[in-house]
């Protein structure tokens, strides 16, 4: 395996392709325009460039990722001799369907089909390929390049050996697979987002304020960041769209999202990414958001 299309230059995309680029893999860095794949490349180096401040690359290594990566506009011409694609779009199952059902037709029939999703089902994404067996879930953990984790999620029909050369392919990224089956939320956000929207519903019912919700868990329960702050840096929006999936897979209301969650991304406050959330971000710099009022 030598060939990697990645899809998507977002914050997913472009820290798979700088890791799967980093270890020596040739990378296709697809995405829907030029100016989407050049911000994707510009971050890319940046973060580079940080791992030669800090001793963990040299000059030599950055160039040599940087070269290991070509980008394309043309989805057809990005995967066409990729042996795995790893799909790292938006967080939207028609739009995830629609890609996987073009990479069906686009790519070499001996390709391994992958996506990042976190949580839509990989045996859904599947059902639109007449490669069933070769589909999978590399659920990569955010920042890609230091978190070791990889969520590999077999759908209902993926096969033992495309399992068993993801797994390898993962430790050779020098990540931690491990392999899980493919229900809502898999592991890391069926537990993860619960916990995320109880500490929604804690602030939404007035129990504590922001700053001492994510202080209490995070000196009382050792987590390196408080829930609501995690929460905006995954993005509220994609928080909102995994309790959906959660709650419409499993149909248990334990999992409706809080509605200050929906009302906040309703608003346009999607934390870091627009610059508020449970907390404001303004050129680096967090502060509290005043904690809304209810009646």
């Amino acid at each position: 395996m030598k060939n990697i299309a990645v899809i998507g230059s977002g914050t997913m995309g472009n820290g798979i392709a700088h890791t799967f680029a980093q270890f020596g893999y040739s990378v296709a860095l697809i995405d829907v325009s030029e100016q989407a794949l050049e911000r994707g490349l510009q971050t890319i180096a940046k973060n580079l460039d940080r791992q030669v401040s800090k001793g963990i690359l040299s000059e030599d290594e950055k160039a040599k990722t940087l070269s290991n990566i070509k980008s394309f506009t043309d989805l057809k011409l990005g995967v066409s001799n990729a042996d795995l694609v790893v799909e790292a779009a938006t967080e939207n199952i028609d739009l995830k369907l629609k890609i996987f059902k073009d990479l069906d037709q686009f790519c070499r029939p001996e390709a391994i089909l992958a996506s990042n999703t976190s949580s839509i089902s990989i045996t859904k994404i599947a059902s639109v390929t007449k490669r069933g067996t070769q589909v999978i879930g590399m659920h990569f953990m955010n920042p890609v390049p230091v978190m070791k984790l990889v969520e590999v999620i077999r759908g209902y029909a993926t096969s033992d050996a495309v399992t068993a050369e993801i797994m390898k392919l993962s430790e050779k990224l020098n990540k931690v697979p491990v392999e899980v089956n493919d229900y809502p939320g898999f592991v890391a956000n069926r537990i993860l987002m619960p916990m995320i929207n109880e500490a929604i519903y804690t602030l939404y019912e007035g129990v504590a304020g922001v700053h001492e919700i994510d202080t209490v868990m995070k000196l009382g329960m050792a987590h390196p960041m408080g829930p609501l702050q995690l929460a905006d840096f995954i993005g509220l929006d994609v928080c909102l769209a995994i309790l959906n999936v959660l709650h419409e897979g499993f149909g248990n209301p334990k999992y409706a999202p809080c509605p200050l969650l929906v009302n906040m991304v309703t608003a346009g406050e999607k934390g870091v990414k627009s610059g508020s959330g449970f907390y404001t971000y303004t050129s680096g710099s967090k502060e509290l958001v005043v904690a809304p009022k209810f009646a």
